[in-house]
């Protein structure tokens, strides 16, 4: 008795299934750690009716001043990144040799001395930034 020995032919799907849940997972974790991740500093910006500045093609440079009188910059990578006084004007300044004709904006908090948004607005001006906006927020926010 000769027996027939009947060759199966290899499968040509792949099993995705695996690869949806490892999907799942990672969905879940960057749904759960994406607001932990977004943060910033706390400014309550002063009200003012102001028409909006244009956006140019270049990310901003923005300098803050929170409650305390600390200082933090914006240079787009690095979000709200605490400096010192000094530091911030090398920074600035090393920003503006690279790309001139960056925008610099002031987000002054509403609380803050005057005197220490003036000084910052002094000192971007001694660091060779040619105009300085301050942010201001709208009275419908």
């Amino acid at each position: 008795m000769a027996r027939r020995v009947k060759r199966s032919k290899p499968m040509s799907e792949i099993n995705v299934v695996p690869y949806i849940d490892v999907t799942l997972v990672l969905l879940i974790i960057f749904m759960i750690t994406a607001p932990l991740v977004q943060t910033g500093v706390d400014v309550d910006l002063p009200q003012a009716d102001t028409a909006p500045v244009e956006q140019k093609d270049q990310t901003p440079i923005i300098v803050s001043v929170d409650k305390q009188g600390q200082y933090f910059i914006d240079i787009g990578e690095q979000n709200d990144e605490p400096v010192t006084a000094e530091a911030l004007l090398y920074r600035v300044a090393a920003v503006l040799r690279n790309k001139p004709g960056t925008p610099v904006y002031i987000r002054g908090d509403l609380t803050v001395a005057y005197g220490k948004v003036v000084s910052v607005m002094a000192a971007l001006k001694n660091a060779g930034v040619p105009s300085v906006g301050l942010m201001t927020r709208s009275f419908e926010q």
